[in-house]
């Protein structure tokens, strides 16, 4: 077995995600290997890459990029600091003269690189072609001199005779297919390995063959703590305990967010996992939790270690034994994440418990607010508990951040209508809002009763175009939320409060307008702090 003091591999994070906290799969499987004295270093490439990028860029003569230029430092400096998250215009234009940088950082490319996303003129993340023309010429890549002179000598500098390469969204696959041509480079005999929630949907496609033998040593499915063990030598893997995220080489990088945010995930997969056109459900991804009380004592644990200002809960749905645990024994940090809209969240004694708990945010799947499109998409919620759900939230001082899906083949236009008039009707309850418009999965067994096409050009993709079955398609969709639902009066101020770039992973540190029903009325509005959860 490998030796803790000779780094067997090392775990990278490649750009781009958004660098609002440090990545939480390879912390998990960082502290699975050191469990088993299995030797590795992790480095975070996506923080340390787009740092790299700002502090290199060069100056320009336009006037935006000028006054970016002259202010990017402060800029990166108020995005660590809670008192730029009360000013949402200095907020706003950080971001975009930051954005600016990036952009221009990418201009002797064909790359645009962004803070929370990549796009290349000429290949595409869903075509392996293309993923193999990245991997070839690593030069045309943005962040090439940070992978060339920093990134490459890290891994030398290690000894590691494996590199793992964590990829979990479409913005990180050029980017991360560049880093392995650099590593062939420079390291023929370094072991290059894949994982990450984009290689196993990909791995998990009916037909599914490795494009990318010969260039990849091995891919791994799912969570890969088993796996990379028997990799490095390790017996009797067949019972693994839950490991403790280590987060030790990850702490001091410079996200941007106001003080450490500390990700965990108590589960991999979604406990209910019954929605029609679900990808969980497509991929056939089993529901893997965590004990509850392990995850309570985990989460204490981490919190005592890294006294995080935050604590972001990643689970697909945070399952009520979970949420009751939390009520029973608090991380010990305000924190927040996804819930499902029901019990027992319909229960204002539970939610005041929650609050209490150091719950400062809920990000909730509402979808839609016709009954019958819930109903047909199969999401178990009942809209007048949803409004229940809404109502206790507001009460005990928890946001609401709600998740509406518009376009999904059980959808037409007077269905949105009534979202619409749903999302109205309890505005004073919902502090930010998420619109999306559905992406059909490519083989989710209900795409098969519809007519579909390709939606993006690749042997990679996971979504496809399909004709609507009641004429409600993505143009007239995307018509309605432009004219009619961002500019209603009572949703027109939520939308305008959302974190631009950053969305769910900024908002708990904004001030927040509270509202909640009383007898004769509505509340007056008032601004809040969370600043009973969250320090100073």
């Amino acid at each position: 077995m490998t030796k803790m003091s000779d780094p067997w591999i090392a775990l990278i994070y490649p750009p781009v995600a958004k660098p609002a906290e440090p990545p939480a799969g390879i912390a998990r499987l960082a502290g699975a290997l050191r469990a088993a004295n299995v030797g590795c270093r992790v480095i975070d490439a996506n923080i340390n890459g787009l740092c790299h990028l700002l502090n290199t860029v060069l100056p320009q003569n336009d006037t935006w990029s000028a006054r970016a230029f002259k202010h990017r430092d402060s800029h990166l400096y108020a995005l660590r600091d809670p008192a730029v998250y009360a000013r949402p215009d200095a907020y706003s234009r950080a971001l975009a003269d930051l954005g600016r940088l990036l952009h221009n950082a990418g201009q002797n490319t064909a790359a645009r690189p962004g803070l929370a996303d990549f796009t290349h003129a000429r290949f595409s993340p869903v075509n392996s072609a293309d993923l193999r023309k990245a991997a070839q010429r690593p030069r045309d890549n943005p962040f090439h001199d940070y992978y060339q002179n920093h990134l490459a000598k890290e891994v030398l500098e290690t000894g590691a005779r494996v590199a793992g390469i964590s990829i979990n969204y479409l913005s990180q696959a050029l980017c991360g297919f560049a880093l392995i041509g650099v590593l062939r480079q420079i390291r023929p005999d370094l072991r290059i390995i894949l994982g990450g929630g984009l290689i196993t949907s990909w791995m998990r496609q009916p037909g599914w063959k490795n494009p990318f033998e010969g260039l990849v040593d091995a891919l791994i499915c799912g969570p890969g703590e088993k796996a990379l063990l028997e990799m490095a030598g390790c017996r009797d893997t067949g019972r693994l305990p839950a490991p403790l995220p280590d987060y030790a080489d990850l702490a001091a990088n410079p996200y941007l967010s106001p003080g450490f945010v500390l990700p965990y995930s108590a589960s991999d997969g979604c406990w209910w996992k019954r929605c029609a056109f679900c990808p969980e459900k497509a991929e056939k991804r089993p529901f893997r939790p965590i004990a509850r009380s392990t995850a309570a004592d985990q989460l204490r644990h981490l919190t005592q270690q890294f006294q995080p200002r935050l604590i972001h809960l990643l689970d697909n749905a945070i399952s009520p034994a979970l949420l009751g645990q939390m009520v029973h024994t608090p991380p010990g940090a305000p924190w927040y994440g996804f819930v499902r809209m029901g019990p027992p969240l319909d229960n204002p004694g539970f939610c005041y418990k929650l609050a209490a708990s150091g719950c400062v945010m809920l990000k909730l799947g509402l979808e839609s607010g016709s009954q019958e499109v819930l109903d047909r998409l199969e999401k178990g919620i009942n809209l007048k508990t949803a409004s229940r759900v809404l109502n206790n939230l507001a009460q005990t001082g928890i946001a609401a951040y709600v998740y509406l899906l518009f376009g999904t083949p059980a959808e037409t236009r007077a269905a949105a209508c009534q979202t619409l008039e749903f999302t109205a009707a309890h505005s004073p309850f919902i502090d930010f809002l998420n619109l999306a418009v559905f992406n059909l999965p490519a083989h989710s067994p209900e795409a098969q009763t519809l007519e579909s096409r390709n939606f993006y050009k690749g042997d990679l993709a996971l979504y496809r175009d399909f004709a609507h079955p009641f004429g409600w398609h993505r143009r007239q969709v995307r018509r309605f939320l432009k004219k009619h639902f961002k500019k209603h009066a009572a949703i027109r101020p939520i939308i305008r409060r959302d974190p631009p770039v950053f969305g769910a992973n900024h908002a708990p540190f904004f001030p927040r307008p509270f509202s909640s029903r009383k007898k004769g009325g509505q509340c007056p509005v008032d601004f809040v702090f969370f600043q009973g959860y969250i320090r100073r």
